[in-house]
Order: structure tokens, then sequence, then C-alpha cells
């Protein structure tokens, strides 16, 4: 990670943290690199969510890239999968989507994309950065060589015909919740489960620029629960800002996390003969009830740091077809570039009317485990984590669970922080493990 880029773009609070300076300069010089690259006016595709300085970042970045040269085609409103689909199979040079995904309204974010709708790549971010620090003189364009926009709102439009040429099936007489957390799916998912026949109940689709993620979407999802239980409807589907991501709740009102989609559509694959390889591409933040439910079902899988970035390198360098996390960001690299929301609730519809099954009978196979987590303020993480006592006292844990839970220690990318997680058969032997642990950790002198 970078100075300002972290695993998921440019995130902070705006006009604190990330501000519209930042927007100006990002764009400057992506304007400049890639119309230097290839010689002629770059295409850049922009969208954003529905955050209120979501406009102010999208005219600044537009400014900047004008400034060097480049066109700026604007989506307006759409979400971070359809800025990567249209950057891919339209060509552009590269895009550019404005959200801070989960995050509350005040903060925002700048997600970079190359042109094949891929996270940009670190080199690339590494000399944005250099610029916004001012050791980079670019330029400005002259005469017939400054920039224009062009909307581009047929861009989102296109996007959501692929999203219904996805389906395999009509949804007629299903009833289905979806809550667009007040964010950018809002302005698609209703129109595609709508126009695959649903009968669609909508919550959390009045944005007003403060209000996305509030209290609803993907990070709040017991609305949603309520709201399918009430209503009697047979699947919901709650999105986060950007909508990459997607959590699901059956007919009973149960939650059903990416581990559980993971699964469901894993073995959907598995079953038609269309899981290459044979894996599902998992974080280690994934809770071992999926890794025994896989394991029953001869499913191999592969473990990643956490992050969707970690999880698309792996499925990329070794041909696997599905891989995600927890949270919801699920990856089908045969139809897309980055963890996309809308996409993953059509998938689960597609298994639920090919098996002719309620969701609570597909996820059920997936007991989740009781985890505890506990985080450790330390001097230095290394030290702490190296220290050969505290290993030992690891692999003693992993050896006392045995093939009934793990003990995952690990790191913060971001905080002077040890975390110790520990999954087994009931909460109070999770608490044991994971003190046993830290009171080593004390009594090393780790502790900051």
């Amino acid at each position: 990670m970078g100075k300002y880029f972290g695993t998921d773009g440019f995130r902070g609070e705006a006009n604190k943290d990330l501000t519209f300076e930042h927007a100006v300069k990002i764009g400057r010089f992506l304007g400049w690199y890639y119309g230097k690259r290839i010689d002629k006016k770059c295409k850049v595709v922009i969208g954003k969510d529905t955050r209120r300085s979501s406009y102010m970042f999208e005219y600044a970045l537009c400014t900047g890239l004008m400034a060097s040269g480049a066109d700026a085609y604007i989506m307006h409103v759409t979400t971070t999968p359809s800025v990567a689909y249209i950057t891919r199979v339209d060509d552009f040079d590269c895009g550019i989507m404005i959200s801070a995904s989960h995050n509350p309204f005040y903060d925002n974010g700048i997600k970079l994309l190359n042109g094949n709708g891929e996270k940009m790549d670190e080199e690339t971010i590494l000399m944005v950065e250099n610029y916004i620090d001012g050791t980079l003189d670019i330029p400005l364009a002259e005469r017939e060589e400054i920039g224009r926009t062009v909307d581009y709102v047929s861009g989102r439009n296109r996007y959501i015909g692929y999203l219904i040429s996805m389906s395999k099936y009509s949804f007629k007489d299903k009833k289905v919740g979806l809550d667009v957390a007040n964010g950018a799916a809002w302005s698609i998912a209703k129109s595609v489960f709508d126009a695959l026949g649903a009968k669609t109940y909508v919550m959390n689709d009045e944005p007003n620029g403060l209000n996305i993620n509030t209290d609803c979407g993907s990070t709040h999802i017991e609305h949603l629960q309520k709201f399918v239980v009430e209503n009697g409807l047979d699947v919901g589907f709650a999105y986060d800002g950007d909508a990459d991501r997607c959590l699901c709740v059956d007919e009973k009102g149960n939650v059903v996390t990416g581990d559980h989609i993971m699964y469901i559509y894993g073995l959907y694959m598995k079953e038609r003969g269309k899981l290459i390889n044979n894996k599902v591409v998992t974080t280690v933040m994934s809770n071992f009830g999926l890794y025994k439910a896989l394991d029953k079902v001869g499913i191999e899988y592969e473990k990643t740091k956490v992050g969707d970035k970690y999880v698309y390198e792996n499925m990329v360098q070794n041909g696997h077809r599905i891989g995600g996390e927890q949270s919801g960001h699920i990856i089908f690299t045969k139809y897309a570039t980055t963890g996309d929301g809308i996409l993953t609730s059509l998938k689960l519809m597609e298994v639920m009317l090919a098996k002719e099954k309620p969701m609570s009978e597909l996820a059920a196979p997936v007991v989740f485990y009781p985890q505890v987590l506990k985080n450790v303020r330390v001097k230095s993480k290394p030290d702490a984590q190296n220290d050969p006592d505290v290993q030992a006292a690891v692999a003693k844990v992993a050896e006392e669970l045995g093939d009934n839970g793990r003990i995952l220690v690990r790191e913060s990318g971001t905080e002077p922080v040890i975390r110790v997680m520990v999954e087994a058969g009931t909460h109070e032997e999770c608490e044991k493990y994971v003190d046993d642990v830290i009171e080593v950790i004390k009594q090393k002198g780790h502790i900051a």
C-alpha cells in the first residue's frame, strides 16, 4: 500500500483526508500519463455513488483530466462493477469510481481501474502519488488539445442490459426484497429484477447525499431480515454504497453471508462440471464452518490475505472461477473483474430456480463456528508475531483444536495491532484460547 492509496483506493473524510485538490491532481496525472502512452487523446470513464461530495470529486477529476488533454465520459450515479465493465468493453484507457463503499456519507474515495477494468497496478499508483506530492511536472494541454466531458449514461444502461442477459431464468412469481442502501444500486437493481419478472420490494431507495449506508444496506442487514419476514418474501438482497458486495437474507429471515454464497454457488458449479480446478478462493477470515462444508462435498480452497484485491489476483494467476470474502465481495471471473453485488444476487437466484429449493435449504450445510477476535496493541508487530514463545502458544492452541476449530494470529495492515482470532465449538473455548495467547504476548513485554 502507498502513502494515499490502500487496497481499495484513496479513501478518507471528504476535504479533510481526501480533498478537491487531490482529485484534480489525480485527473491531471491520469490524463497526461495515458495520453502520453497511447500518443492520442486519452478517454477515461467516471462513475460515482450518491454521496454529497461525489459531485465535487467528479467535477474535480474532470477538470484535471481535461486540463491534461483527456476526454472524461461521465456515467453519473452508478456502481463500481458497472464502471469496471464499461471500462473493459468500451475500450477506455482507464476508469475511475468515486465511492467510499460501505463508509458513512462524509467519507469518500477514488478507485482507479486499468483498461481491463481491474484495480490499477501498484507501479502506476505510485506515480500518481509522486505527482500528488509535487515530485513531477506535467504540462497543461492547450488549444485543441484541451479535453472535454461527454455524458455517458448510455454506458450505465448497457450495463443494466448486460446484467439482465446474465439470467437463464424468469423470476416470475418470485417475491424479492432489495435494500439498496441509499447508494449506487438505487439506479440499477430494481430495473434488473423488474425486467426479469420478479415482484420487487425495495427499501432505502431515497438517496439525499447524506443517508448512504446510514442504518441500511449490507452493514445493517437486520432491517432487511425484518422486511423479508414481514412481507413474506422468497429472498432478500442487501448491497453496500457502491454495490460491489451483496449479502442475502433467506425466506426465514436468516443472514446468508459471503461464505454461504461461495458454498452455494461453488457447489452448483461443481455439480455442473463448471468449477475449474475444483477450488474456491477465500480469505483467511472466512469462517471455519465454510471449510468444513466444502470438505464434505469435496471442494478444495485457497486462502489469501484479507481484501478482494488479493482474492482476484489469486484467481487470475491460477485460473479459478469463484472467490470472495465473508462480507459479500464475491468475484465471478467469467463475468466480472471485481465484486459485483447485483450480479451475485442474480447468481443466487439462478441456483434457487435451477434446484427449486428455498435459500434456507441451500445455505443450511454451512454452519458457522463461534468466533472471538481480539485486538492487541503492541510495540512492534513483527516482534510480537515472530516471538518464539508466542508462536509456541499459537501452535499449542492449534494442536488442541485439531479438526474442530482454528486459530489465526495476524498483523493489522493499518494499526499497531496484532489480531488474535479463534473459532471453536463453543464461545467459551474461543475466549479461553484467545486469552491464553494474549497472556503470552503480555508476559513477553510486547504490549504497547
